[in-house]
């Protein structure tokens, strides 16, 4: 009885739609992706990891890419990144062109990747150097996102003196600072113990919630996904497609031990298997 309650109530908050469609018609998407493909070429062979892929993001929107190992999460967000070039398609920020690597687009990868000789307050300002010549200014701007990453204490201890979840800090603090467009995201938390990796997901909403990013997260935790998504992208393999894009219409802070939390999460997995 209480399976079916929670699947009648649920229904309308669990849709796939085919392809994404603002709420404001007249709004432009940041990202817009249309038919795109990447094959890479080896040894006589050539393997294409994505194929078609078509989706738009809007501003400030949060969405979750899920799938898979091998569908080509990664391979997506870096061309996304513009580390990548896709291999037909288009993939657009507001209108032109992603065909390299820029500060409208800021990547937070699962490893740290923090200078080991810096300090926490000169790897968060290290890209600041360029944009803002005023140290003072600097300065001030640095210790603000210090206190936003919660690292108010630490801010003169070296990587190797801070944990993993407070590198992970760091890192976030270092891309935020800079004020991107969008930030992408590689499965930032996916060595985390459980308790931290909840921690950095509360304060990725928070601060998510506070400045408004456009954020594309790529993770393997379907709960995670839940969790922090206003969309979930589905991914299939062989090639790399968008199966399914998902609202997620759970209201927020949304909740673990809920009925309706369970449900979608059971659900997702169900859709992850087939």
């Amino acid at each position: 009885m209480f399976q079916e309650r929670q699947e009648d109530g649920l229904k309308p908050k669990l849709k796939a739609i085919s392809g994404y469609k603002s709420d404001d018609p007249l709004q432009e998407p940041v990202l817009t992706i249309s038919g795109l493909r990447k094959v890479f070429a080896g040894k006589g062979t050539f393997h294409t990891v994505l194929n078609d892929v078509t989706l738009r993001v809007k501003d400030g929107e949060l969405a979750c890419i899920i799938g898979r190992s091998g569908c080509g999460k990664s391979t997506l967000l870096k061309i996304l990144a513009g580390f990548l070039p896709p291999s037909s398609g288009k993939v657009l920020l507001n209108g032109k062109p992603i065909s390299a690597p820029g500060p409208d687009r800021c990547m937070v990868f699962q490893e740290d990747t923090l200078f080991p000789w810096l300090t926490v307050s000169e790897n968060i300002g290290f890209g600041l150097k360029r944009t803002v010549k005023a140290k003072r200014e600097r300065e001030a701007e640095v210790d603000r996102f210090i206190s936003l990453v919660g690292l108010d204490e630490f801010k003169n201890y070296l990587p190797h003196e801070i944990s993993g979840g407070m590198k992970q800090r760091v890192a976030l603090a270092r891309v935020l600072i800079l004020k991107p467009q969008v930030l992408l995201m590689d499965e930032p938390f996916a060595s985390l113990d459980a308790q931290t990796r909840e921690e950095m997901q509360n304060l990725l909403l928070s601060l998510w919630k506070k400045m408004s990013y456009t954020i594309v997260f790529v993770t393997h935790d379907v709960d995670e996904a839940v969790i922090l998504a206003d969309r979930i992208l589905l991914m299939g393999k062989d090639p790399g497609i968008i199966r399914d894009s998902i609202s997620v219409n759970l209201p927020r802070p949304r909740q673990r031990d809920t009925g309706d939390f369970i449900f979608f999460s059971r659900k997702l997995h169900e859709r992850l298997r087939k």
